[in-house]
């Protein structure tokens, strides 16, 4: 009995540690959520587009500008979306809609996110995404693949977006990858872009210099916009922490801070794809308190449903392991209970030697 209290109070240490690691686990995982909810969608970009180039296959496409994905080389210097075709088209009663399909590899939570994301622009806009059906020709698929991208503008049948289950799935970097496949670059690509923001190519990563390629864009008759969620932020691809784009002719200015669509980004949404007035009015500011409000409610919900999945994660692998213990537990116990059997036979027989 002395060997089997001794295991037993060995599983309880064990089990003891298991816990105070999961516990440490689960506080740095809460911090890091929390500190990963303060950052503006073009550094979730880059911070979850960082590491593609040494996971990247033969099968996934080629990403200009962090997140913008083309098919070859040679689309480099070329606007996809200066094609013909470039936009959804729009239908009869006046809304463009464009067929989506979530891949089943998403959670019900992720898929909630992305949800969220897809019906935000019936709020403001004429964009419906719908679920597709067989019969659509063009529709996006949208996927957990290396990295967050989208392809620029309608390009036929089957369209990825990429929305990886690891970095990928808040709001605005959802309405970001959206808007690229609505036919919208990246403001700092802006054909006026050089009267707004000067780009340090000294302090850009080698290679990278592409990323600050300016385009001929049509511009929808809207400003310059700092806070539009299609702005990267100040150190986008630096090599050395230094900025790489610098706002004039106040360099003082804040940019690239968006963690949701502007009001210049809905106004040239509209403007692009001829949404009604209706559509592209401005909300009273009773129903925009209340939007924004209740924004932030689902964010927070988003937030709290990851933390209870990762407790419940956590519960489950310390449940795991309490199951491992216990197992190993009885099959010593139940060893020990053998070889005292042994013992108990070797003494019997020895008293019959004896006697």
């Amino acid at each position: 009995m002395a060997h089997i209290l001794r295991l037993s109070a060995l599983a309880v240490l064990l089990l003891s540690a298991c816990c105070w690691a999961d516990s440490e686990l689960q506080e740095e995982d809460t911090a890091e959520e929390l500190s990963v909810s303060e950052l503006s969608v073009s550094e979730l970009l880059e911070r979850a587009n960082s590491h593609l180039s040494e996971f990247r296959s033969d099968n996934d496409p080629i990403l200009i500008e962090g997140d913008i994905a083309i098919d070859s080389e040679t689309e480099r210097n070329a606007d996809p979306c200066t094609s013909s075709g470039c936009k959804w088209g729009k239908a009869s009663d006046g809304k463009v809609y464009v067929p989506y399909y979530i891949a089943n590899h998403f959670s019900s939570r992720e898929k909630a996110i992305i949800t969220r994301g897809l019906e935000s622009f019936s709020s403001f806009s004429c964009i419906r995404f719908r679920p597709s059906k067989s019969s659509d020709r063009d529709w996006l698929s949208i996927e957990s693949k290396n990295g967050c991208y989208s392809f620029v503008g309608r390009r036929g049948g089957k369209q990825v977006v990429s929305l990886a289950r690891s970095g990928c799935l808040y709001h605005g970097t959802v309405q970001h990858e959206l808007l690229h496949a609505l036919g919208f670059n990246h403001e700092q690509t802006r054909s006026d872009r050089d009267n707004h923001i000067k780009v340090l190519l000294q302090n850009v990563v080698s290679g990278m210099q592409h990323n600050f390629r300016k385009i001929a864009t049509l511009n929808q008759g809207s400003p310059y916009d700092y806070n539009s969620v299609m702005q990267y932020h100040r150190y986008a691809f630096s090599k050395n922490k230094q900025p790489t784009m610098v706002p004039i002719p106040n360099a003082n200015v804040s940019f690239g801070n968006a963690k949701e669509m502007s009001r210049n980004d809905i106004a040239r949404l509209n403007t692009l794809y001829k949404c009604s007035s209706i559509s592209a009015k401005r909300p009273p500011p009773t129903i925009g308190l209340v939007s924004r409000g209740v924004g932030v409610v689902l964010a927070q919900v988003e937030k709290v449903m990851a933390q209870e999945a990762e407790v419940e994660a956590n519960r489950a692998v310390v449940g795991a392991q309490v199951a491992v213990v216990v197992a190993r537990i009885a099959a010593v116990e139940a060893q020990v209970a053998a070889v005292e059997a042994r013992v108990a036979v070797v003494e019997a027989q020895l008293a019959e030697v004896e006697a």
